[in-house]
């Protein structure tokens, strides 16, 4: 049992009591007192309007199943789609055009473009690894990653290869012949760098001395200035360092000593409490608040062991540089945003007078920003324009963004901060928040500092929308269909038509198999020529190498040539992704329900029985593929469809689950933690659980997943006691 205390009307955790008014309250000039009874009357007024969207929700999405089902069989025209659409609100009048007024927007949101991170907040070692991977070593990615490969004797080995290390210092020196050129030569032939009238000079061989084409791209220094230890350029506002270390283990070789090259990677960070974590209780809850708090303290650290040394890793100081006009400053770390739970989900850390458990986006929104004043209003190490950024998921158009923003006045009130001090993330994940995108924004104009398209939960949200239109095409298929790119499109357009460029963020989703660098390179560049000046990526390796596209491609300049798009995505966002005429071969099918199957099955293990709420995961081909709750989603909406469309029989499905579960476990064979799914299917809770999801596909909220893995997960915790 849970222990509980009283706070107002309010039974709360002992744990999670205990972790306010001891941990988090402190230095905060709230009291315990104020932050309960501020806290309840934020629900007393909120709450009832949380459960009213929600049965919206489900009202729009019943209405929606009629439509399809009183028209089965029918060639339904697009004009009455959408006229029947706007019938029941699900797309709403559009207004006047207007721009975003936010204000207060650190640079790194606002006026630079880079990688961004997501990352489990309740893995403090992942969460600093994150954080600091602001800057991080050009030569460490390429070497440990296929971005270089292994032909000509160039393979990774357990000790260095110089040759492997000679195509690494050739790949850096044509990333800085191509970006930061020199007026004469070629940065290959350097044999050093020296600083000469608060000037650049490379000296290359032949007695050849050289200034950079473009002199403003030099910044500064560190160390000596006849013999400077690091160098720092900028291009497209993002910065580089050279290091020099003739002593170091690749300087020592290298004609100018340069040891490595250093770039500005993850611009931001988002510190995840939704989709990458399992926090089912208060026990849960707190530990990502917890490391919330020290991130936002600067204190956070974690002791670990690796290749028998045990290392801690804290976070990142600033950089400092000597320049022409004196001391020059760079943050250490990402700017960093917590995304908080959307709409739907409770949690049992607190109930309500009336014994129901409180909505955890409101809980979320409470504390995670009571826990940012320890960093706007005293250690200004995250934001140094004072604001906190919290990402929003899973709104299902322009109200749920007003009662989220409403939500975040409330708390600005009760915790005494500034108004529009909360900035907001809208993701553009929910096929109603596509569709109103504009009026999303605008219910959100003061506040809105990112707009992103997340195509997993989108695709998720596509799929359980049109249930009752039919079979949908086959899942690698939808990458291609119609509706996506109209959709990617339609974002950075809505975005710039509302003034996002220079205020705001406007991102792209995420490079899901972090094995896979060499493909990254040749097709995460699409994502900077889209207009987006922000990505999501895996790992700060991958930021590092994402960050090569942000100095290839000019996003503003890209922005502004794009402001002129006057193209109406709408009826092509609109077009419903249902097979016409399917000929699958019964190969096909089984193809298709093995590899959704292994996909559930290998993430929701993890989720279930271990508490990982994100990790790799080996597919059907052995191919490692980062797996959230957003994955699960399309997979086990995609099996729901097909079964209840008669593609399948649940009898094939329950055989087809306890092959893959074999798989997976043998997958999984090496891991002591790992408990093997198929020594008994039916008290297997993680396979009974991965089986409901798609039982359950079609009548579970949205399609979402996390209603069945909460509940399995806490069944799984109370039967260990």
């Amino acid at each position: 049992m849970t222990n509980r205390l009283k706070r107002g009307n309010l039974q709360v955790s002992e744990i999670l009591v205990d972790f306010i008014e001891k941990e988090a309250l402190p230095d905060t000039n709230i009291s315990a007192d104020q932050f309960w009874s501020k806290l309840e009357l934020i629900l007393d007024k909120f709450v009832p309007e949380n459960k009213r969207l929600l049965e919206v929700r489900a009202k729009m999405k019943s209405q929606i199943d009629d439509f399809y089902k009183t028209n089965s069989g029918r060639n339904i025209p697009h004009d009455e789609y959408v006229s029947f659409l706007k019938d029941i609100n699900y797309i709403v009048p559009e207004g006047d055009s207007f721009k975003i007024e936010t204000e207060n927007v650190d640079p790194e949101l606002a006026l630079k473009a880079g990688p961004q991170l997501v990352v489990p907040v309740t893995n403090a070692r992942y969460a600093l690894n994150a954080a600091n991977a602001r800057w991080g070593s050009l030569y460490d990615a390429l070497y440990g990653t296929d971005a270089i490969s292994e032909d000509g004797d160039a393979k990774k080995s357990a000790s260095y290869n110089p040759v492997r290390g000679q195509k690494v210092v050739g790949f850096g020196r044509d990333f800085l012949d191509k970006n930061f050129s020199l007026e004469t030569g070629s940065h290959k032939d350097v044999i050093g760098y020296d600083i000469v009238s608060n000037a650049l000079i490379a000296n290359i061989k032949g007695n050849i001395k050289s200034k950079l084409k473009n002199q403003d791209q030099y910044i500064g220094f560190q160390g000596n200035i006849n013999n400077p230890s690091c160098i720092l350029l900028k291009n497209n506002n993002i910065h580089v360092e050279i290091l020099i270390n003739r002593n170091g283990n690749i300087g020592s070789n290298d004609d100018a000593g340069v040891d490595d090259i250093i770039l500005e990677s993850a611009l931001t960070t988002i510190q995840d409490c939704e989709d990458s974590v399992a926090t089912v209780d208060a026990e849960d809850k707190v530990l990502a608040y917890r490391n919330w708090l020290g991130l936002m303290k600067g204190d956070l650290q974690d002791t670990f062991e690796k290749n028998g040394k045990m290392l801690t890793r804290k976070l990142n100081p600033d950089k400092i540089y000597t320049t022409p006009n004196g001391e020059y400053v760079l943050p250490g770390r990402s700017v960093m945003l917590v995304r908080n739970v959307g709409h739907l989900m409770t949690n049992p850390a607190i109930l309500l007078k009336d014994g129901n458990e409180i909505p955890e986006g409101i809980m979320d929104a409470m504390i995670t920003s009571l826990i940012a004043i320890h960093d706007i209003k005293i250690k200004k190490m995250n934001s140094r324009s004072g604001s906190v950024y919290i990402v929003k998921p899973k709104m299902h158009g322009p109200e749920e963004v007003k009662f989220a923003c409403d939500i975040f006045s409330a708390v600005e009130d009760a915790l005494q901060l500034d108004k529009y001090t909360l900035k907001i993330g809208i993701m553009d994940e929910e096929r109603r928040t596509t569709v109103n995108l504009k009026e999303c924004i605008r219910a959100a104009k003061n506040r809105t500092v990112f707009i992103n398209t997340g195509f997993l939960d989108r695709t998720g949200d596509e799929i359980h929308t049109a249930m009752e239109a039919g079979p949908i095409i086959r899942k690698g298929d939808i990458k291609n269909a119609k509706w996506i790119s109209a959709y990617e499109n339609n974002n950075v357009k809505i975005g710039l038509d509302c003034g996002l460029s220079g205020r705001a963020q406007i991102g792209k989703g995420m490079w899901a198999m972090p094995d896979l660098m060499d493909e990254m390179l040749k097709q995460k560049i699409g994502h900077p020529k889209s207009g987006a000046n922000t990505a999501w990526v895996p790992s700060p390796t991958a930021a590092t190498l994402h960050a090569l596209h942000y100095h290839e491609v000019n996003v503003f300049k890209v922005q502004k040539d794009k402001l002129n798009d006057s193209n109406n995505y709408l009826d092509d966002i609109l077009d419903i992704p249902v097979s016409k005429g399917h000929n699958w071969s019964s190969e096909e099918i089984q193809q298709e329900m093995e590899n959704n199957a292994q996909g559930i099955l290998g993430y929701v293990v993890r989720w279930v029985d271990q508490g990982v709420g994100c990790s790799k995961v080996p597919d059907i081909n052995n191919i490692g593929l980062m797996e959230d709750r957003a994955t699960c989603r399309i997979s086990s909406q995609h099996l729901s469809n097909w079964m209840k469309h008669g593609i399948f029989s649940k009898n094939q499905l329950i055989s087809t689950m306890k092959k893959m579960a074999k798989v997976v476990d043998d997958q999984n064979k090496n891991d002591k933690n790992y408990i093997a799914m198929s020594n008994d299917f039916e008290k297997s809770i993680a396979f009974n659980a991965s089986l409901d999801l798609i039982l359950e596909g079609n009548i579970s909220p949205s399609g979402y997943t996390e209603p069945i893995l909460h509940k399995r997960r806490l069944e799984l915790k109370s039967m260990l006691g």
